[in-house]
């Protein structure tokens, strides 16, 4: 997805481990994409994907901690955040803000959602 953004105009840098991409072919990405639709960044492994670059400077310290938690889940980030998603969802509870993986990235950004 990153590549496919450079070739619409974005932009990409590197922060240490982590490639940041950011401009129009994100921002599409980010709102069209089924569950981050509307989201302003979102971390797959190593890489960072933001709508503008104001938005990845806002949403770096909380997608930081999810390229952690990729590296301490390895290939089992992705279903057991989904598994949570879904569980929530079930039990009525927002599946997003109610999530332990992003409960953490929130704790460890600084700023507890509750």
């Amino acid at each position: 997805m990153g590549g496919l953004g450079l070739l619409a105009g974005g932009r990409a840098q590197r922060r240490g481990r982590v490639i940041e991409f950011y401009g129009p072919g994100a921002a599409w990405f980010l709102r069209i994409f089924p569950l981050v639709a509307g989201a302003s960044a979102v971390t797959f492994g190593h890489t960072v994907l933001a709508r503008d670059r104001a938005a990845l400077e806002s949403a770096r310290s909380h997608e930081f901690v999810h390229v952690r938690q990729y590296e301490r889940w390895g290939l089992f980030f992705v279903p057991a955040y989904l598994i949570c998603w879904l569980v929530l969802w079930i039990r009525g509870k927002n599946p997003y803000h109610d999530n332990p993986f992003e409960k953490e990235a929130y704790r460890r950004e600084g700023w507890d959602r509750g």
